[in-house]
Order: C-alpha cells, then structure tokens, then sequence
C-alpha cells in the first residue's frame, strides 16, 4: 500500500478511484524522455557517477540509451551494469516537489540495435546522425526495483512485475495541452466544478493533473492551499472524450 503523509489534503474525503501507482509509474516513463542515468564511478570506487540521460521506454518500461563508448557512464556500465535511472515529471510548473518522479534500479545491458533501434529513433529523432558511428551502441535497463513519487506523501516500492504490466493513461500524451488549456481560459469553470465538490468556492484554482479516470485540482480557500481528487462521471479515452465529460460537469453546476 502507498504512503501517504506529510500532505494537507483537507478535509477527509471518500476514496476516489484513480490510476494505480504503477499505471502512474508507467505513464512517467512513457512521456518522459529525459532521465539523470546513475552508475558506480571507475575513478571513484564506491561514489555514484551522474550524468544526463536520453531514453526511451519499451513495451515493459524498460529505459533504452542510445551511448557511446567514451562516454563516462558507458565506461561505468561497461565495469559494473548495476545503475538506476531518476525520471521526473517533465513540464511542471510550481513547486517540483508536487510533482511525479520515480527511480528504476537495475542492471544495464547491451542489446541489439534491431531491437530497439526504431522505437528509440520513434521518440529521439536527431540520434539518427548517429546511428552509424562505431562507438554507439543500444543499452537496455532491466528494471528489478521502482520507486515512485507521486507528489507530496504518495510514495512507495513498486514489484518490477506489477509495474512491467501496467498500461500508460490513455491521456497520457494529451494532459499536458488539456491542463494548458483548462488553466488558461476555464478556471472559472473549475471554480464552480470545485464547489460543487467542496461544498464552498475555492479563491484560486488550478488544474494540476488528469486521467483517465478524474483530475486533481490544487484549491486556495481561506488562505489554506490543499488538493482535491475528482473523479470523472465515466472514464475517458482521449482529448475529445475528456472536453465532453468537463462540459458536462460544469453544465451539472448550474
């Protein structure tokens, strides 16, 4: 079970169904593309070495790196294949402590290029200049712990086997431009949907996440900040489906 501290919250609210932590897991690791690799430094015996790392996640959500052998990090994997890869929520606006973040720890492993050379290229288009230099080649992170990070006081180990079969939110690639738009031209509309909720109209509003399944609004009422989960009144699929359900929750304030 997740933990779940440190957080204001407010008042205590029914479960709201969302994503699993694991789904959540996988939808980082979908719509990242950015990670800081972790391997254990040959010049410093004992010390991590960091360094900034491209990848893309396959169909079990295992990392690929596309790196060469003079780079550091490969010369480290080269000795020592344990390594863990720091993936955070990208786009975040605010405190980034609210925001998503996991670690994946394993070990990373050459793997062959016509395996996975089109999904990387599917996601890093300008590695294609490289794809013919001799001291590239393909790694591969074998996923064995997750550790994620929800926001504030939602954290817990994952079982590489729950988070190797979890699916990514259908709206995965979509939030952002949806919480983008909701935050610009419809906080008013949040406001009535947040009160309706709440019993009580927030003074500020912003749509911080959505899913398949509701979104998370951060509310400023009476100088207290907190977050409230709102689930939708069915699951939604895709941008279309998510614009007729919030449609339909404001037109059920009046």
């Amino acid at each position: 079970m997740a933990i779940r501290q440190h957080a204001d919250l407010g008042a205590v609210v029914p479960q709201i169904p969302e994503p699993s932590l694991a789904e959540r897991a996988r939808t980082l690791a979908q719509i990242a593309k950015l990670g800081s690799l972790s391997t254990h430094s040959r010049r410093f015996p004992g010390f991590p070495y960091g360094s900034m790392m491209p990848f893309a996640a396959d169909d079990r959500g295992r990392p690929i790196f596309f790196i060469s052998s003079m780079a550091m990090h490969t010369q480290n994997l080269q000795h020592d294949e344990r390594s863990s890869l720091l993936i955070t929520q990208p786009h975040v606006s605010g405190d980034p402590l609210a925001a998503a973040r996991m670690a994946l720890i394993g070990s990373a492993t050459a793997v062959p290029r016509e395996e996975v050379q089109e999904l990387y290229l599917s996601r890093h288009e300008n590695a294609r200049a490289w794809q013919d230099f001799t001291d590239f080649s393909y790694y591969r992170l074998n996923v064995a712990g997750v550790y994620f990070i929800g926001g504030f006081g939602v954290m817990d180990w994952l079982a590489p086997e729950d988070y190797a079969a979890a699916a990514a939110d259908p709206l995965a690639s979509v939030a952002p431009s949806i919480v983008e738009h909701m935050n610009a031209d419809h906080t008013e509309a949040l406001r009535r949907i947040a009160a309706r909720e709440t019993g009580q109209f927030p003074d500020e509003v912003s749509l911080h996440s959505v899913d398949r399944l509701g979104f998370h609004l951060r509310l400023k009422t009476n100088g207290r900040v907190h977050e409230r989960r709102i689930p939708f009144p069915r699951e939604v699929r895709d941008a279309r489906q998510a614009r007729a359900v919030f449609i339909e929750m404001v037109r059920a304030c009046s």
